[in-house]
């Protein structure tokens, strides 16, 4: 009785995050079919494993960290770099996205950064995740995800308040 209505909160756990895991992986390869398939890979690679021993608020957590995985996997086998916002196309984009011209000018910001602070500014303000859950998909500390994020967001306030110097 007990491991059914686990599978049944696992279960309910990725259903409700289906739609944050895609654009999460959208937002990283620009092809909405293709995030759609890499969150399809996430879900069945997690569901492989014995999720037995995986605690229920740990799921969204796996699948995060599965799909950025995937999204590294997928720009490296490619070859190409992951896309930015700017090379997304309108037509397949969730209804939630930014306005385009204030993505494209957050964007040129952001790529004006080192990548690693960076991916930490998108994922914290564009994905919505915490610190606890950027650092556990990273595999860094959670310091070193807020120390990034801290110093990315002081370099993005001193390009604004101080332009001729950055």
């Amino acid at each position: 009785m007990f491991k059914k209505t686990r599978h049944k909160i696992i279960s309910k756990i990725i259903e409700d995050n289906l739609d944050y895991l895609v654009r999460f992986a959208y937002y990283r390869i620009g092809n909405h079919d293709e995030a759609e398939d890499l969150v399809y890979d996430a879900v069945l690679k997690f569901l492989e494993r014995d999720t037995d021993n995986i605690k229920p608020e740990s799921v969204r957590l796996y699948l995060f960290k599965i799909v950025h995985n995937l999204c590294q996997d997928y720009a490296r086998s490619s070859k190409r770099d992951i896309m930015h916002i700017e090379d997304y196309d309108i037509e397949d984009t969730p209804d939630d996205i930014l306005d385009m011209e204030d993505a494209d000018r957050i964007n040129a910001s952001l790529d004006s950064l080192p990548s690693r602070e960076a991916d930490i500014i998108r994922m914290n303000v564009v994905d919505g995740l915490s610190f606890v859950e950027i650092s556990s998909i990273l595999s860094i500390p959670q310091s070193t995800a807020k120390s990034r994020y801290k110093s990315g967001m002081d370099k993005l306030r001193n390009m604004y308040i101080n332009p001729k110097n950055s």
